[in-house]
C-alpha cells in the first residue's frame, strides 16, 4: 500500500484509542469532520490557559492571541499557497462565511446577472447562491451524470455567457467524492470575465490546493475536516476582498481580512499539524513541487503523502462493496480515474434503510454516516431522497476514509457488510 509507518501517525490521534462494541472504534466518518491529534488539543488547552483574551489589547494575553492569530492566517496561505495572509479570513464555518461573502457579491450584482451553481454540490454551496435570487439575480444549475456522478461540463460552457458574474461549484463533493477539474472550470468561467468561487471542504484533507495555480478567485474550506478544530476559512484575491462591501460593525476595519473577521473569532481554534506530516512523511513528493520551500513545501508533501495511502486504501475498499450482494454503489468505481475522486464510498444495501445499515455497522463499532449530508441536490438527481412513510430511508450510506485508518478498518468494516447483507 504505502511505505508510510501509519503506527506513528495512529499513536498521534488519542480518539483512537476508543473502544467500542468490545474492539477499537473504526472512524469512517470523516467527510462528516476528522478526528485530531494531540498537538491540537495541547494547542488549544495551551491557549485557553495562557493566552485567552479578545484582540487589541495592551496586555500581555491579548498580545500573544495576536500573535496566534497572525500565525494562523499565515499558516493558511501557506498550505492554500496565497500570496497574502491578508487574503484569508477565519470565520464559524464554512456556511456562515459563503452567506457573509455572498452578501457581499450580491452586492455587487444588478437585476439580470446570472451565477451558475452545480447539483453535485452542498447546499452550503447552493442556498447562498439561491438566496440573491430576491436581489434579481437569476441562478442557472448544472447537472451531474448519474452514472458516475462527474459535472456536465458541456452544460456548464452552454450556460457561460456575458451575463455570468460568478460560478460556484464544488473542489470535490461530499457526497460522492467526485473531484472536478478547477482549473478548467476556472478557464472557461473567466473566459466571461464571471469569478469562479469554489468549496473545498471536502477535498482539502485529501489533496494539496494551490490556489494561484489553480486561478480560482476564492477559495472556502474548513479545518475540522483536515485534523484541526471547529473552523471555517475564505481565501480571496486580494483586490476582490478589497473591493466587496462587507456587512460588518462600524468600529471593524476597512480592510481585508478584518472587514470580513468582525465579532469575536474562536482564537483558540487557530493551529496546524499537517506542516510536521509533510516534513516526517512526505520527503519523497518534494519534487513534485518546484519552487516551493519551508512550510509551504512540507505542507503540499503532507497531502501528496495522504493521496499515496489512501488511495489503495480506498481501491481495496470499493473492490469490496462492489462484491457485495444487493449493494449499489455511487460515483466513479474505475480505479483507473480514481485521481477524479476521494476516498468517499456512498451506497446502498437492497432492502435497507441507509440510516439502518448505518445503526448496524455503529452496533459492531464501525462508524459511518447516512443521509444526504446537506447535498441533498445529489440525492434528489439519483432519486434517492424517498421517504416511504419512514424519515430515514432517504439518501446514502457514506464511508469516507483518512490517512489514520487501515487496512484492517477496512477489511473489518467489510465483513461487517457482507454479514448485515445476508442477515
Amino acid at each position: 500500500m504505502s511505505n508510510v509507518d501509519l503506527s506513528l501517525v495512529r499513536s498521534q490521534f488519542p480518539a483512537l484509542a476508543l473502544r467500542d462494541a468490545g474492539r477499537p472504534a473504526v472512524y469512517f466518518d470523516g467527510p462528516g469532520g476528522t478526528q485530531v491529534p494531540q498537538s491540537v488539543v495541547d494547542a488549544m488547552g495551551r491557549y485557553l490557559i495562557q493566552a485567552n483574551a479578545n484582540h487589541g489589547g495592551a496586555f500581555r494575553t491579548s498580545r500573544e492571541s495576536d500573535t496566534i492569530l497572525a500565525a494562523a492566517h499565515d499558516a493558511m496561505a501557506d498550505m492554500l499557497n496565497a500570496p497574502s495572509a491578508q487574503e484569508i479570513i477565519f470565520g464559524a464555518n464554512m456556511t456562515t462565511l459563503t452567506f457573509a461573502l455572498s452578501r457581499a457579491i450580491g452586492r455587487e450584482l444588478v437585476a439580470g446577472d446570472e451565477i451558475i451553481i452545480t447539483r453535485l454540490d452542498h447546499d452550503a454551496d447552493r442556498a447562498p447562491w439561491l438566496a440573491l435570487v430576491e436581489r434579481g439575480a437569476i441562478v442557472h444549475e448544472i447537472d451531474f451524470d448519474p452514472a458516475d456522478c462527474t459535472l456536465r461540463l458541456d452544460e456548464l460552457a452552454a450556460k457561460l455567457n456575458e451575463r455570468t458574474k460568478v460560478v460556484a461549484v464544488g473542489y470535490a463533493s461530499n457526497a460522492v467524492g467526485t473531484v472536478n477539474p478547477i482549473a478548467q472550470i476556472a478557464q472557461m468561467a473567466h473566459s466571461v470575465g464571471a469569478w469562479l468561487w469554489v468549496d473545498a471542504v471536502h477535498y482539502a484533507p485529501h489533496g494539496p490546493i494551490n490556489v494561484q495555480a489553480l486561478e480560482c478567485d476564492f477559495l472556502v474550506c474548513s479545518p475540522y475536516k483536515f485534523f484541526g478544530p471547529h473552523a471555517g476559512v475564505v481565501w480571496g484575491r486580494y483586490d476582490l476582498l478589497e473591493r466587496l462591501r462587507a456587512y460588518k460593525v462600524r468600529p471593524a476595519g476597512n480592510l481585508p481580512p478584518d472587514k470580513f473577521e468582525t465579532g469575536t473569532q474562536s482564537h483558540e481554534a487557530q493551529v496546524t499539524y499537517l506542516a510536521e506530516l509533510g516534513e516526517e512523511f512526505g520527503a519523497r513528493y518534494a519534487d513534485r513541487f518546484p519552487g516551493f520551500t519551508g512550510r509551504r513545501l512540507a505542507l503540499k508533501q503532507a497531502l501528496a503523502a495522504i493521496q499515496a495511502y489512501e488511495r489503495p486504501l480506498f481501491e481495496r475498499l470499493v473492490a469490496g462493496l462492489l462484491e457485495i450482494p444487493g449493494l449499489s454503489f455511487y460515483g466513479i468505481r474505475d480505479f483507473n480515474r480514481f485521481d477524479r475522486r476521494t476516498p468517499t464510498a456512498a451506497f446502498r444495501l437492497k432492502g435497507r434503510s441507509p440510516r439502518e445499515v448505518e445503526e448496524q455497522l455503529s452496533q459492531r463499532g464501525v462508524y459511518v454516516w447516512s443521509g444526504n449530508f446537506h447535498a441533498i441536490a445529489v440525492t434528489e438527481r439519483l432519486g434517492l431522497e424517498e421517504r416511504q412513510g419512514l424519515e430515514t430511508s432517504g439518501g446514502v450510506v457514506r464511508a469516507g476514509l483518512a490517512h489514520y485508518n487501515t487496512q484492517e478498518e477496512v477489511d473489518y468494516c467489510l465483513a461487517c457488510l457482507r454479514e448485515i447483507a445476508a442477515s
